[in-house]
């Protein structure tokens, strides 16, 4: 690891903690609309799975510690136990699965794409048996509450991760930073 390796971790999980706080609620839900995710998924698709992991880490163990990173500008040991604590340690999940897609084949958007789908999937799943647990409900309700409606805003937040992602990406490939 050098210093430029560094840096981008440290930046990239300071996009994480200024986004992650930032949360629209739902009536429906406990869960709020975070844009978390998408710094999670910028991180990752920045930094590659390795990296990416450890900026995710970096991030959980700021809020874990009580920074107050987490919605709704909220930090400590309760969050990750309370209703949204699934989807935050499904985050560790997603890096390790789109960061995978996105490092195994480097210049193919599509896979980006299907490595995204496929970890913000694992991440609900986290989510919602760690909610329906928690509410004393059955897996689909607990879908229904945590997922459903969250996922048109989760699909917005991929396509501006491919989009914004990609050209900074390879900005940061061409000057040296990322592989």
């Amino acid at each position: 690891m050098n210093t430029k390796k560094i840096a981008l971790i440290g930046l990239m999980t300071a996009v994480i903690c200024v986004l992650g706080p930032i949360s629209f609620p739902l009536p429906v839900s406990p869960v709020p609309i975070s844009l978390g995710l998408l710094g999670v998924l910028l991180a990752t698709y920045m930094l590659g799975m390795k990296w990416g992991t450890v900026s995710c880490l970096v991030y959980l163990l700021l809020g874990l510690v009580g920074l107050p990173v987490f919605t709704g500008f909220t930090g400590g040991v309760g969050k990750l136990f309370g209703p949204t604590g699934g989807y935050l340690i499904g985050y560790i999940f997603l890096t390790l699965i789109a960061g995978f897609f996105i490092g195994k084949w480097p210049s193919k958007w599509p896979l980006h794409l299907v490595g995204m789908v496929l970890g913000v999937a694992v991440c609900y799943l986290f989510g919602t048996l760690w909610l329906g647990y928690l509410l004393k409900r059955t897996f689909v309700e607990a879908l229904w509450i945590g997922v459903i409606p969250y996922i048109p805003a989760d699909m917005i937040k991929i396509a501006i991760t491919l989009g914004l992602g990609g050209l900074v990406r390879r900005q940061l490939k061409k000057a040296g930073f990322v592989e």
